[in-house]
Protein backbone atom coordinates (compact mmCIF):
# COMPACT_ATOMS: atom_id res chain seq x y z
CA UNK A 1 0.00 0.00 0.00
CA UNK A 2 1.43 3.48 -1.31
CA UNK A 3 0.09 5.27 1.24
CA UNK A 4 -1.27 5.18 5.12
CA UNK A 5 -5.05 4.50 5.34
CA UNK A 6 -7.22 7.59 6.54
CA UNK A 7 -8.72 6.34 9.82
CA UNK A 8 -12.43 6.58 10.09
CA UNK A 9 -14.89 5.73 12.85
CA UNK A 10 -18.54 5.43 10.19
CA UNK A 11 -22.20 6.14 11.91
CA UNK A 12 -23.96 3.15 10.16
CA UNK A 13 -27.00 3.38 12.47
CA UNK A 14 -30.03 2.59 10.46
CA UNK A 15 -27.90 2.47 7.33
CA UNK A 16 -28.47 -0.24 4.82
CA UNK A 17 -25.03 -2.36 4.27
CA UNK A 18 -24.31 -4.97 1.64
CA UNK A 19 -22.78 -8.24 3.22
CA UNK A 20 -22.28 -10.95 0.50
CA UNK A 21 -21.59 -14.46 2.03
CA UNK A 22 -23.62 -16.63 4.05
CA UNK A 23 -20.84 -18.37 6.25
CA UNK A 24 -18.83 -18.06 9.43
CA UNK A 25 -16.84 -15.16 7.90
CA UNK A 26 -19.88 -13.41 6.70
CA UNK A 27 -21.66 -13.96 10.51
CA UNK A 28 -19.22 -11.99 12.08
CA UNK A 29 -19.26 -9.09 10.14
CA UNK A 30 -22.85 -9.02 10.54
CA UNK A 31 -22.72 -9.05 14.41
CA UNK A 32 -20.21 -6.44 14.28
CA UNK A 33 -22.68 -4.36 12.07
CA UNK A 34 -25.67 -4.79 13.85
CA UNK A 35 -23.39 -3.75 17.02
CA UNK A 36 -23.41 -0.29 15.36
CA UNK A 37 -26.78 -0.26 14.80
CA UNK A 38 -26.82 -0.64 10.88
CA UNK A 39 -29.26 -2.80 8.51
CA UNK A 40 -27.33 -5.17 6.99
CA UNK A 41 -28.65 -7.17 4.11
CA UNK A 42 -26.62 -10.92 2.98
CA UNK A 43 -27.00 -11.95 -0.39
CA UNK A 44 -25.90 -15.48 -0.08
CA UNK A 45 -27.46 -18.94 -1.65
CA UNK A 46 -27.58 -20.31 1.77
CA UNK A 47 -27.15 -19.04 5.55
CA UNK A 48 -25.34 -20.34 8.80
CA UNK A 49 -27.46 -20.99 11.89
CA UNK A 50 -26.90 -17.94 13.35
CA UNK A 51 -27.77 -15.89 9.65
CA UNK A 52 -30.84 -17.86 9.06
CA UNK A 53 -31.82 -16.88 12.86
CA UNK A 54 -31.20 -13.56 12.68
CA UNK A 55 -33.18 -13.48 9.44
CA UNK A 56 -35.78 -15.11 10.97
CA UNK A 57 -35.90 -12.79 14.00
CA UNK A 58 -36.11 -10.06 11.18
CA UNK A 59 -32.80 -8.43 12.17
CA UNK A 60 -31.39 -8.64 8.83
CA UNK A 61 -32.73 -8.80 5.24
CA UNK A 62 -31.67 -11.73 2.98
CA UNK A 63 -30.93 -11.88 -0.57
CA UNK A 64 -31.10 -15.19 -1.76
CA UNK A 65 -29.08 -16.31 -4.99
CA UNK A 66 -25.74 -15.73 -6.86
CA UNK A 67 -24.32 -12.16 -5.95
CA UNK A 68 -26.25 -9.78 -8.48
CA UNK A 69 -25.07 -6.14 -9.21
CA UNK A 70 -28.31 -5.00 -8.25
CA UNK A 71 -27.83 -5.74 -4.99
CA UNK A 72 -26.24 -2.56 -4.77
CA UNK A 73 -29.00 -0.37 -4.40
CA UNK A 74 -28.96 3.02 -4.02
CA UNK A 75 -29.75 3.23 -0.34
CA UNK A 76 -26.58 0.78 0.56
CA UNK A 77 -23.42 2.74 2.14
CA UNK A 78 -20.94 0.07 2.28
CA UNK A 79 -20.26 -3.36 0.32
CA UNK A 80 -18.65 -6.26 2.65
CA UNK A 81 -17.24 -9.30 0.34
CA UNK A 82 -16.96 -12.41 2.61
CA UNK A 83 -17.50 -15.76 0.44
CA UNK A 84 -14.67 -18.00 0.25
CA UNK A 85 -14.72 -17.58 -4.02
CA UNK A 86 -12.24 -15.35 -5.15
CA UNK A 87 -13.78 -14.68 -8.47
CA UNK A 88 -16.73 -13.54 -6.95
CA UNK A 89 -15.06 -11.45 -4.09
CA UNK A 90 -13.97 -9.53 -7.11
CA UNK A 91 -16.75 -9.58 -9.03
CA UNK A 92 -18.44 -7.60 -5.77
CA UNK A 93 -15.48 -5.43 -5.44
CA UNK A 94 -15.61 -4.40 -9.08
CA UNK A 95 -18.67 -3.48 -8.89
CA UNK A 96 -19.14 -1.61 -5.78
CA UNK A 97 -15.61 0.22 -6.95
CA UNK A 98 -18.02 1.35 -9.94
CA UNK A 99 -20.30 2.81 -7.92
CA UNK A 100 -17.98 4.60 -5.91
CA UNK A 101 -18.79 2.57 -2.28
CA UNK A 102 -16.45 1.28 0.12
CA UNK A 103 -15.80 -2.24 0.10
CA UNK A 104 -14.02 -4.55 2.53
CA UNK A 105 -12.99 -7.79 0.93
CA UNK A 106 -12.16 -10.66 3.51
CA UNK A 107 -8.79 -11.04 3.43
CA UNK A 108 -7.49 -9.37 0.57
CA UNK A 109 -6.00 -5.82 1.51
CA UNK A 110 -5.58 -5.23 -2.26
CA UNK A 111 -9.51 -5.21 -3.10
CA UNK A 112 -10.61 -3.70 -0.17
CA UNK A 113 -11.15 -0.01 0.34
CA UNK A 114 -11.86 0.00 3.37
CA UNK A 115 -10.55 -2.12 6.80
CA UNK A 116 -12.21 -3.54 9.58
CA UNK A 117 -9.77 -2.62 12.71
CA UNK A 118 -9.05 -4.41 15.38
CA UNK A 119 -11.07 -2.66 18.36
CA UNK A 120 -11.01 -1.73 22.57
CA UNK A 121 -14.51 -0.97 23.44
CA UNK A 122 -15.17 1.39 26.44
CA UNK A 123 -18.36 2.60 26.12
CA UNK A 124 -18.36 5.65 23.84
CA UNK A 125 -14.56 5.20 23.64
CA UNK A 126 -13.36 3.35 20.88
CA UNK A 127 -9.75 2.44 20.38
CA UNK A 128 -9.10 1.07 16.47
CA UNK A 129 -6.06 -0.50 15.54
CA UNK A 130 -5.20 -1.22 11.92
CA UNK A 131 -2.08 -2.62 9.98
CA UNK A 132 -3.91 -2.06 7.04
CA UNK A 133 -4.68 -5.54 6.25
CA UNK A 134 -1.30 -6.19 5.89
CA UNK A 135 -0.93 -8.48 9.34
CA UNK A 136 -4.13 -8.64 11.47
CA UNK A 137 -2.39 -10.70 14.15
CA UNK A 138 -0.34 -8.05 14.92
CA UNK A 139 -3.43 -5.49 15.36
CA UNK A 140 -4.94 -8.04 17.45
CA UNK A 141 -1.81 -7.92 19.83
CA UNK A 142 -1.79 -4.58 19.89
CA UNK A 143 -5.53 -4.42 21.14
CA UNK A 144 -4.61 -7.20 23.53
CA UNK A 145 -2.14 -5.30 25.54
CA UNK A 146 -4.27 -2.12 25.16
CA UNK A 147 -7.25 -3.79 26.40
CA UNK A 148 -4.71 -4.52 30.13
CA UNK A 149 -3.56 -0.84 29.95
CA UNK A 150 -7.53 0.87 29.16
CA UNK A 151 -10.17 -0.51 32.03
CA UNK A 152 -14.09 -0.19 32.20
CA UNK A 153 -13.62 3.34 34.28
CA UNK A 154 -12.38 5.31 31.02
CA UNK A 155 -15.51 4.48 29.77
CA UNK A 156 -17.26 6.06 32.56
CA UNK A 157 -15.00 8.63 32.07
CA UNK A 158 -15.75 9.03 28.76
CA UNK A 159 -19.48 9.82 29.44
CA UNK A 160 -18.80 11.67 32.53
CA UNK A 161 -17.00 14.52 29.85
CA UNK A 162 -20.06 14.13 27.07
CA UNK A 163 -22.33 14.83 29.80
CA UNK A 164 -20.39 18.12 31.06
CA UNK A 165 -19.01 19.37 27.60
CA UNK A 166 -21.79 22.42 27.17
CA UNK A 167 -20.69 23.39 30.76
CA UNK A 168 -16.85 22.69 29.92
CA UNK A 169 -17.04 24.48 26.34
CA UNK A 170 -18.98 27.37 27.60
CA UNK A 171 -16.67 27.88 30.66
CA UNK A 172 -13.47 27.34 28.62
CA UNK A 173 -13.86 29.11 25.17
CA UNK A 174 -10.36 28.87 24.44
CA UNK A 175 -9.29 25.96 22.70
CA UNK A 176 -5.92 26.17 24.60
CA UNK A 177 -7.73 26.45 27.79
CA UNK A 178 -10.00 24.32 27.33
CA UNK A 179 -7.36 21.59 26.52
CA UNK A 180 -5.35 22.19 29.62
CA UNK A 181 -8.41 21.86 31.76
CA UNK A 182 -8.90 18.11 30.29
CA UNK A 183 -4.54 17.21 30.92
CA UNK A 184 -5.32 18.45 34.41
CA UNK A 185 -8.47 16.58 34.77
CA UNK A 186 -7.41 13.68 33.65
CA UNK A 187 -4.01 13.52 36.02
CA UNK A 188 -6.45 14.27 39.12
CA UNK A 189 -8.19 11.79 41.25
CA UNK A 190 -11.29 11.60 38.90
CA UNK A 191 -10.78 8.02 37.28
CA UNK A 192 -9.38 6.54 40.54
CA UNK A 193 -12.84 7.57 41.76
CA UNK A 194 -14.93 5.88 38.70
CA UNK A 195 -12.15 2.83 39.08
CA UNK A 196 -13.61 2.65 42.93
CA UNK A 197 -17.21 3.03 42.07
CA UNK A 198 -17.78 6.36 43.23
CA UNK A 199 -19.57 7.98 40.63
CA UNK A 200 -20.92 10.82 42.70
CA UNK A 201 -17.77 11.75 44.05
CA UNK A 202 -16.14 11.76 40.39
CA UNK A 203 -18.65 14.11 39.40
CA UNK A 204 -17.97 16.34 42.19
CA UNK A 205 -14.43 16.11 41.31
CA UNK A 206 -14.84 17.42 37.67
CA UNK A 207 -17.64 20.02 39.25
CA UNK A 208 -14.16 21.26 41.35
CA UNK A 209 -11.91 21.23 38.61
CA UNK A 210 -14.03 23.54 36.16
CA UNK A 211 -14.30 26.30 39.30
CA UNK A 212 -10.73 25.86 40.60
CA UNK A 213 -9.19 26.09 37.05
CA UNK A 214 -9.09 29.65 35.48
CA UNK A 215 -10.80 30.10 32.43
CA UNK A 216 -7.77 31.55 30.51
CA UNK A 217 -3.60 31.06 31.41
CA UNK A 218 -0.46 32.64 30.00
CA UNK A 219 1.38 31.49 27.12
CA UNK A 220 4.87 30.04 27.59
CA UNK A 221 7.38 28.18 25.77
CA UNK A 222 8.83 24.87 26.43
CA UNK A 223 12.62 24.62 24.86
CA UNK A 224 13.03 20.47 24.19
CA UNK A 225 15.63 19.09 23.08
CA UNK A 226 14.51 16.52 19.97
CA UNK A 227 17.94 14.48 20.55
CA UNK A 228 19.27 12.55 17.37
CA UNK A 229 16.14 12.11 15.51
CA UNK A 230 15.36 8.00 17.32
CA UNK A 231 12.03 8.73 18.96
CA UNK A 232 13.02 5.92 21.23
CA UNK A 233 15.45 8.68 22.65
CA UNK A 234 13.16 11.45 24.35
CA UNK A 235 12.45 12.19 27.45
CA UNK A 236 8.77 11.21 29.23
CA UNK A 237 9.50 15.30 29.82
CA UNK A 238 9.80 15.69 26.21
CA UNK A 239 6.73 13.81 25.05
CA UNK A 240 4.30 15.30 27.64
CA UNK A 241 5.58 18.88 26.27
CA UNK A 242 4.88 17.86 22.79
CA UNK A 243 1.31 16.07 23.56
CA UNK A 244 0.30 20.07 24.92
CA UNK A 245 1.87 22.01 22.43
CA UNK A 246 -0.13 24.17 20.41
CA UNK A 247 2.32 25.34 18.60
CA UNK A 248 5.72 23.96 17.40
CA UNK A 249 8.79 25.87 16.09
CA UNK A 250 11.05 22.83 15.05
CA UNK A 251 14.09 22.56 13.23
CA UNK A 252 14.76 21.76 9.72
CA UNK A 253 16.87 18.43 11.38
CA UNK A 254 14.03 17.03 13.55
CA UNK A 255 13.17 13.68 12.34
CA UNK A 256 9.98 13.10 11.23
CA UNK A 257 9.35 10.22 13.51
CA UNK A 258 9.81 12.52 16.30
CA UNK A 259 7.05 14.65 14.88
CA UNK A 260 4.91 12.17 14.98
CA UNK A 261 4.27 12.37 18.33
CA UNK A 262 3.76 15.72 18.57
CA UNK A 263 -0.48 16.44 19.21
CA UNK A 264 -1.97 16.25 15.15
CA UNK A 265 -3.56 19.73 15.75
CA UNK A 266 -0.68 21.66 16.73
CA UNK A 267 0.53 24.05 14.54
CA UNK A 268 4.06 23.60 12.97
CA UNK A 269 6.50 25.66 11.94
CA UNK A 270 9.39 24.54 10.09
CA UNK A 271 12.78 27.41 11.19
CA UNK A 272 15.71 25.33 10.20
CA UNK A 273 19.08 27.07 9.33
CA UNK A 274 21.52 25.14 6.83
CA UNK A 275 25.01 26.46 5.94
CA UNK A 276 24.01 25.46 2.40
CA UNK A 277 20.47 26.93 1.89
CA UNK A 278 17.23 28.24 3.24
CA UNK A 279 17.88 29.74 6.88
CA UNK A 280 15.48 31.16 9.38
CA UNK A 281 16.88 33.97 10.90
CA UNK A 282 17.47 34.00 14.61
CA UNK A 283 15.37 37.21 14.97
CA UNK A 284 12.23 36.15 13.20
CA UNK A 285 12.75 32.78 15.78
CA UNK A 286 12.46 35.39 18.46
CA UNK A 287 9.63 37.04 17.18
CA UNK A 288 7.34 34.22 16.37
CA UNK A 289 7.89 32.49 20.00
CA UNK A 290 6.97 35.89 21.25
CA UNK A 291 3.88 36.31 19.14
CA UNK A 292 2.54 33.15 19.81
CA UNK A 293 3.39 33.11 23.40
CA UNK A 294 1.52 36.54 24.34
CA UNK A 295 -1.65 35.21 22.32
CA UNK A 296 -1.67 32.88 25.35
CA UNK A 297 -0.46 29.41 23.66
CA UNK A 298 2.22 26.77 24.50
CA UNK A 299 4.99 26.75 22.95
CA UNK A 300 7.47 23.98 21.79
CA UNK A 301 10.27 25.13 20.38
CA UNK A 302 11.94 21.67 19.93
CA UNK A 303 15.57 21.48 18.81
CA UNK A 304 17.60 18.77 17.33
CA UNK A 305 19.99 17.28 19.89
CA UNK A 306 19.98 19.47 22.64
CA UNK A 307 19.00 22.71 23.12
CA UNK A 308 22.04 23.94 25.31
CA UNK A 309 24.95 22.16 23.55
CA UNK A 310 25.40 24.63 19.83
CA UNK A 311 21.53 25.23 19.84
CA UNK A 312 21.25 28.90 20.48
CA UNK A 313 19.20 27.93 23.57
CA UNK A 314 20.80 30.06 25.55
CA UNK A 315 20.20 33.19 23.51
CA UNK A 316 16.31 31.79 23.31
CA UNK A 317 15.77 32.41 26.90
CA UNK A 318 17.37 35.54 27.24
CA UNK A 319 15.00 37.00 24.84
CA UNK A 320 11.76 35.29 26.21
CA UNK A 321 13.39 36.89 29.72
CA UNK A 322 13.44 40.13 28.61
CA UNK A 323 10.36 40.25 27.05
CA UNK A 324 8.39 38.53 30.23
CA UNK A 325 7.64 35.05 28.56
CA UNK A 326 7.33 32.27 31.41
CA UNK A 327 9.56 29.56 29.91
CA UNK A 328 10.88 25.67 30.39
CA UNK A 329 14.04 23.77 29.27
CA UNK A 330 13.65 20.01 28.40
CA UNK A 331 17.38 18.82 28.14
CA UNK A 332 17.80 16.38 24.90
CA UNK A 333 20.26 13.73 24.15
CA UNK A 334 23.09 15.69 22.36
CA UNK A 335 24.30 14.30 19.11
CA UNK A 336 27.71 13.23 20.13
CA UNK A 337 26.12 11.39 22.82
CA UNK A 338 23.82 9.49 20.40
CA UNK A 339 26.12 9.42 17.18
CA UNK A 340 29.05 8.05 19.48
CA UNK A 341 27.12 5.25 21.43
CA UNK A 342 25.16 4.08 17.84
CA UNK A 343 28.40 3.84 16.35
CA UNK A 344 29.92 1.96 19.28
CA UNK A 345 32.28 4.68 20.36
CA UNK A 346 33.14 5.11 23.83
CA UNK A 347 33.75 8.68 23.96
CA UNK A 348 36.21 8.15 26.92
CA UNK A 349 38.13 5.58 27.95
CA UNK A 350 41.05 5.05 30.97
CA UNK A 351 43.27 3.85 28.91
CA UNK A 352 42.52 6.01 25.82
CA UNK A 353 40.69 9.19 26.50
CA UNK A 354 40.29 11.30 29.70
CA UNK A 355 39.06 14.31 27.95
CA UNK A 356 36.04 15.08 25.75
CA UNK A 357 35.99 18.50 23.33
CA UNK A 358 32.83 19.10 21.96
CA UNK A 359 33.29 21.74 18.97
CA UNK A 360 31.03 23.20 16.31
CA UNK A 361 32.45 23.82 12.74
CA UNK A 362 29.52 25.57 11.63
CA UNK A 363 31.21 28.27 9.52
CA UNK A 364 34.79 29.77 8.86
CA UNK A 365 34.58 32.19 11.61
CA UNK A 366 34.32 29.50 14.56
CA UNK A 367 37.26 27.22 12.65
CA UNK A 368 39.36 30.66 13.06
CA UNK A 369 38.50 31.04 17.11
CA UNK A 370 39.22 27.52 17.82
CA UNK A 371 42.94 26.68 19.48
CA UNK A 372 44.20 23.75 17.44
CA UNK A 373 46.88 23.13 19.00
CA UNK A 374 45.16 22.60 22.80
CA UNK A 375 42.78 20.46 20.17
CA UNK A 376 45.64 18.50 19.09
CA UNK A 377 47.24 17.56 22.44
CA UNK A 378 46.83 13.62 23.14
CA UNK A 379 44.69 11.51 25.01
CA UNK A 380 41.38 13.09 24.39
CA UNK A 381 38.24 12.71 21.79
CA UNK A 382 37.17 15.59 19.59
CA UNK A 383 33.72 15.80 18.23
CA UNK A 384 33.13 18.29 15.75
CA UNK A 385 29.19 19.40 15.19
CA UNK A 386 28.02 20.48 11.81
CA UNK A 387 31.85 19.91 10.14
CA UNK A 388 30.51 18.17 6.84
CA UNK A 389 31.70 20.99 4.60
CA UNK A 390 34.49 21.69 6.32
CA UNK A 391 36.53 18.54 7.04
CA UNK A 392 39.40 19.08 4.39
CA UNK A 393 39.78 22.41 7.01
CA UNK A 394 39.35 20.67 9.84
CA UNK A 395 42.48 17.53 8.61
CA UNK A 396 44.37 20.39 7.64
CA UNK A 397 44.29 22.33 11.24
CA UNK A 398 44.75 19.54 12.89
CA UNK A 399 47.46 17.60 10.86
CA UNK A 400 48.99 21.12 10.95
CA UNK A 401 48.80 21.69 14.90
CA UNK A 402 50.94 18.02 15.63
CA UNK A 403 48.16 15.79 15.36
CA UNK A 404 49.54 12.40 13.76
CA UNK A 405 48.11 11.36 10.50
CA UNK A 406 47.49 7.95 12.16
CA UNK A 407 45.16 9.41 14.80
CA UNK A 408 41.94 7.40 14.55
CA UNK A 409 38.25 9.42 13.10
CA UNK A 410 34.83 8.03 12.46
CA UNK A 411 31.85 10.09 10.50
CA UNK A 412 28.71 9.11 11.61
CA UNK A 413 25.85 9.96 9.41
CA UNK A 414 22.19 10.04 10.30
CA UNK A 415 23.37 8.78 13.61
CA UNK A 416 20.85 6.59 15.80
CA UNK A 417 18.39 6.77 12.67
CA UNK A 418 17.48 3.95 10.21
CA UNK A 419 19.58 5.38 7.30
CA UNK A 420 23.09 5.11 9.71
CA UNK A 421 26.55 5.32 7.93
CA UNK A 422 29.78 5.30 9.99
CA UNK A 423 32.92 5.76 8.04
CA UNK A 424 36.12 4.61 9.85
CA UNK A 425 39.82 5.40 9.19
CA UNK A 426 43.11 7.27 9.61
CA UNK A 427 42.79 11.24 9.71
CA UNK A 428 45.10 11.77 6.57
CA UNK A 429 42.13 9.91 4.66
CA UNK A 430 39.50 11.89 5.94
CA UNK A 431 38.75 14.33 2.98
CA UNK A 432 39.21 11.67 0.66
CA UNK A 433 37.57 9.11 2.51
CA UNK A 434 33.65 11.60 3.10
CA UNK A 435 34.14 12.44 -0.81
CA UNK A 436 34.50 8.51 -2.03
CA UNK A 437 31.34 8.16 0.69
CA UNK A 438 29.50 10.83 -0.60
CA UNK A 439 28.70 11.82 3.23
CA UNK A 440 26.15 14.18 3.73
CA UNK A 441 24.93 16.36 6.84
CA UNK A 442 23.76 15.45 9.68
CA UNK A 443 27.03 13.72 10.43
CA UNK A 444 28.92 14.18 13.27
CA UNK A 445 33.08 13.67 12.85
CA UNK A 446 34.53 11.81 15.78
CA UNK A 447 38.78 12.08 16.42
CA UNK A 448 40.58 10.28 18.81
CA UNK A 449 41.96 6.76 19.72
CA UNK A 450 38.23 5.81 20.81
CA UNK A 451 37.17 6.29 17.56
CA UNK A 452 39.18 3.07 16.58
CA UNK A 453 36.89 1.14 18.42
CA UNK A 454 33.74 1.89 15.84
CA UNK A 455 34.95 -1.02 14.05
CA UNK A 456 35.41 -3.83 16.83
CA UNK A 457 32.15 -2.37 18.90
CA UNK A 458 29.42 -1.74 16.34
CA UNK A 459 26.00 -2.82 16.98
CA UNK A 460 23.75 -0.61 15.15
CA UNK A 461 22.72 -0.60 11.25
CA UNK A 462 25.87 -1.90 9.11
CA UNK A 463 29.68 -1.98 10.35
CA UNK A 464 31.56 0.78 9.15
CA UNK A 465 33.38 1.87 5.88
CA UNK A 466 36.62 1.75 5.40
CA UNK A 467 38.29 4.86 4.63
CA UNK A 468 40.68 3.18 2.22
CA UNK A 469 39.90 -0.19 0.72
CA UNK A 470 41.36 -2.99 3.03
CA UNK A 471 42.88 -6.02 1.20
CA UNK A 472 42.46 -9.26 3.09
CA UNK A 473 44.79 -11.35 3.53
CA UNK A 474 45.36 -13.99 1.27
CA UNK A 475 46.68 -16.63 4.40
CA UNK A 476 44.21 -15.82 6.93
CA UNK A 477 41.21 -14.36 7.96
CA UNK A 478 40.61 -10.37 8.60
CA UNK A 479 41.61 -9.69 12.41
CA UNK A 480 39.60 -6.89 14.06
CA UNK A 481 41.44 -3.58 13.84
CA UNK A 482 42.69 -2.62 17.31
CA UNK A 483 43.73 0.62 18.97
CA UNK A 484 47.33 -0.27 18.53
CA UNK A 485 46.64 -1.11 14.93
CA UNK A 486 44.96 2.00 14.36
CA UNK A 487 47.70 4.15 16.04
Amino acid sequence: MDAPLFPLFADLNGRAVLVVGGGAVAGRKVEALLHAGARPRVGAPHLSPLLRELAEAGRIDWLPGLFDTRWLAEDVWLVVAATDTGAVNQAVARAAEAQRLFVNVVDDAQLSRFHVPAVVERGALQIAVSSGGAAPMVARHVRRRLEELFDGAWGQLTALAGRHRPAIRARFPDTAARRRFFDRLLDGPVLELLRRQRPADAESALRQAMADEPPATAGSVVLVGAGSGDPGLLTLAALRALNQADVILHDRLVSADVLQLARRDADRIEVGKSARGHSTRQEHIHALMLEHARAGRRVVRLKGGDAFVFGRGGEELQFLRAHGIAYEVVPGITAALACAAHAGIPLTHRDHAQQLRLVTAHCRESLDTLDWHALAAPRQTLVFYMGVAALARIQAQLLDAGLPAATPFALVENGSRPGQRVVSGHLRHLADAAATHAVQSPALLVVGEVAALADELHWFGQAPLPATPRAPSPSAKAASPTLADAA
